[in-house]
């Protein structure tokens, strides 16, 4: 405990000497990725202080209880710091290898997982996912009448490998909607995996009435979970394993995982006790919670250098530190919009700063430059968690940014339009 409250009090140092010194932790053999050679470059003076100063603000305001800020430019890491606390009810203060629950930010690596599977010829995307999966093989439709009334029709489509990444499958979140249909499923990945084992989990959802029929509509839900199961069986070991041999390994996450060890779980950031929107109490479930199966959707932890890290592979086209993870071409390919004239695009309802996106394979991809409420060029893609984790690669301006945070709820998607304008404001050019 007295390592760790020291760790604590040299973060807590390390942010309030900033912006006098380095922006990066005093130790640089500790550095994620190979620090700038000057720190802060390709930022403006002025724009790093207004991004200390947003942090600050919130914090202050209890808006945020802490975070940590990772942002790679042109290969270099220029920003990896801690701000405020890791929990502020007990007064620790974030450190930069403080653990995040990720939320849907597990669904980009485990997207990636399913591509290095789709590489080896293993997972055609146009494959009906009942080929490992046979419960699917029947799907219904649900359909809801005037007076409300569920009933179902035979899907004309088969759920496809590329339906399940793309998020056009039909397998819809239970807490994304009231229908009929909504009310049939769990309320999202952590708490599906919360109830049930893998096998359960499957035959609840092969057994619910699809919200949409396959490959016609995009709409959030559990294809990503499904997909980790299906990398499962082709790997023969959990999804964790999997993407521990095929990416993590690689990559050098050595912090990212599904079970937090014991003798890490000091590690873990909290929320704020009280939501800073609703002055109602809040808690994230998932940080004292045992999970029965590895869920894709929602359900690994990292640090903000393991993930800087992810993204930096990705933005390198596939490979970090001459390992590959996936080829050029298919790293181009998920990162390209997969979203025909004949699906109809809903990614800009889930806020805001989605309009214009279309959606790859586990990514969000922007199609247009304005129309969304955020910054950012055509071709960048992003996808966030749930519990206040940012997550967007902007290949234009050969930029990673990684914000970890915990700050659930509707308030999240304010940080999320917020942490852009100054990140963008702050690029000199």
């Amino acid at each position: 405990m007295k390592t760790f409250q020291a760790r604590g009090l040299f973060a807590g140092l390390v942010t309030s000497l900033l912006f006098s010194g380095s922006i990066y932790a005093a130790d640089t053999s500790k550095a994620p990725l190979p620090p700038s050679a000057t720190p802060g470059q390709g930022f403006s003076a002025e724009g790093l202080k207004r991004i200390d100063a947003f942090f600050a603000e919130q914090i202050a305001n209890n808006q945020l209880p802490g975070a940590v800020l990772a942002v790679a430019k042109n290969g270099k890491l220029v920003i990896f710091k801690p701000y405020g606390y890791a929990d502020k009810a007990s007064g620790k203060a974030m450190t930069t290898d403080a653990l995040f629950n990720l939320a849907s930010m597990t669904k980009v690596m485990a997207s990636v997982g399913g591509l290095t599977f789709y590489e080896e010829g293993k997972l055609p995307l146009n494959a009906p996912i009942s080929n490992w999966l046979p419960q699917f093989k029947s799907m219904q439709v649900g359909q809801v009448d005037a007076d409300g009334k569920l009933t179902t029709v035979p899907a004309k489509n088969p759920i496809t490998v590329q339906d399940l990444v793309r998020h056009t499958n039909g397998l819809t979140y239970g807490g994304r909607g009231t229908t009929a249909v909504h009310k049939l499923y769990p309320a999202g990945s952590a708490p599906a995996a919360v109830q049930y084992t893998a096998p359960e989990f499957i035959d609840k959802l092969a057994s619910t009435p699809l919200l949409y029929e396959p490959g016609t509509v995009w709409d959030y839900g559990f294809g990503i979970d499904v997909l980790g199961i299906i990398e499962e069986k082709i790997a023969g070991k959990p999804l964790g394993s999997a993407l521990q041999e095929r990416i993590w390994n690689k990559v050098g996450m050595p912090n990212t995982t599904f079970q937090v060890a014991e003798k890490d779980r000091a590690r873990l950031a909290q929320p704020l006790p009280i939501d800073p929107m609703t002055g109602k109490p809040q808690k994230v479930d998932i940080l004292n919670q045992t999970v029965k199966f590895d869920c894709g959707g929602s359900c690994a932890f990292s640090t903000a250098g393991d993930y800087v890290r992810f993204g930096q592979m990705l933005l390198n086209g596939g490979s970090l530190d001459g390992k590959r993870v996936l080829g050029p071409q298919t790293v181009a390919f998920m990162t390209s919009n997969h979203l025909n004239k004949d699906i109809k695009n809903n990614v800009g309802g889930t806020e805001p700063g989605r309009v214009g996106y279309g959606f790859g394979l586990g990514v969000a991809v922007r199609m247009e430059r304005g129309l969304s409420a955020i910054n950012g060029n055509v071709g960048d893609f992003t996808w966030n968690g749930a519990n206040g984790t940012i997550f967007w690669v902007d290949p234009k301006e050969q930029m990673v940014v990684v914000m970890m945070a915990v700050a659930p709820g509707e308030i999240r998607k304010v940080h999320r339009e917020q942490l852009n304008s100054v990140i963008y404001g702050a690029l000199e050019k």
